[in-house]
């Protein structure tokens, strides 16, 4: 049986395993509670280009939930923090909503919205994107041969379904320039694994990622030799775990059953709810 004792830090994704839009996804609130009565690290590591690391903080806060900023990472924030390692100088044209900017902007990265001056382009979620930002990123694309997407999401999780991500505009530039996707920033990518251990201070195999997404989330925590449970409350399904190749170590219904449920072999019955460790 897991208990908290189990790993030293606990890596929650947002959409689909803490809250659905508004709403708190059961057992949320008893797991981070136990968690830190256990002294145990958490980090909440989101893929969701529209939010800075501070408004994903204020939005946990205003669903009741104790968070520190330096528990936030985002995509926005690993694509500035990129962006402010490089040793070149850069000019980057985007296509998104103001979390990326904003954190383009703190870490004094310039930004440009002439394509024939853009060094690079970084994608991210913008849901109103519209024909003249496809051809005003295309022009961009062409020019500087760089395209960057803050994370390779095609649908996010919302109350009653789901809305295009960040991948379906970002296929769609790619399609119109011609040019491929040159780097993907948010998780699973390499860059993002190695924040969350440079951020944690803790071995790599006493690091649990609970996530909703087998292509992101478990992927992430295989590349990087973590402990990967995935919870049923989002994007991937049972179904979908049949024909996977990600396998990951866990599989929860929800929350609720993260520290409730005995082990059990991937060929047990996990749609009721139990734990099963594939």
């Amino acid at each position: 049986m897991i208990s908290p004792d189990h790993y030293d830090a606990y890596c929650f994704d947002l959409d689909g395993t803490i809250y659905i839009g508004d709403q708190l996804l059961p057992g949320v609130k008893k797991v981070l509670e136990m968690i830190r009565r256990h002294q145990k690290k958490v980090l909440f590591i989101t893929n969701s280009p529209t939010i800075t690391r501070e408004e994903g903080k204020e939005r946990l806060e205003r669903l009741g939930l104790e968070v520190h900023l330096e528990e936030m990472i985002t995509a926005p924030y690993i694509s500035a923090l990129y962006f402010a390692e490089m040793s070149t100088e850069v000019s980057v044209f985007t296509i998104g909503e103001d979390a990326i900017k904003k954190e383009l902007q703190n870490f004094s990265i310039p930004i440009t919205d002439n394509p024939l001056k853009a060094t690079h382009v970084l994608v991210g979620l913008d849901r109103s994107f519209t024909y003249s930002d496809l051809q005003m990123a295309m022009n961009a694309v062409r020019h500087c041969k760089k395209l960057f997407i803050t994370n390779p999401d095609s649908i996010c999780p919302v109350p009653g379904g789901f809305i295009p991500d960040t991948m379906a505009l970002a296929s769609a530039i790619e399609v119109a320039s011609g040019q491929k996707i040159d780097k993907v920033i948010g998780k699973p990518s390499d860059m993002y694994g190695t924040k969350i251990i440079d951020l944690l201070g803790v071995d790599r195999n006493k690091i649990l990622v609970i996530g909703d997404r087998l292509e992101t989330d478990i992927q992430l925590g295989k590349t990087k030799d973590f402990g990967t449970c995935l919870v049923l409350t989002g994007v991937s399904s049972e179904k979908d775990l049949e024909t996977s190749l990600i396998k990951p170590d866990y599989v929860i219904e929800n929350l609720n059953n993260l520290f409730s449920y005995e082990l059990q072999h991937a060929a047990g019955n996990h749609g009721d709810g139990s734990f099963a460790s594939f």
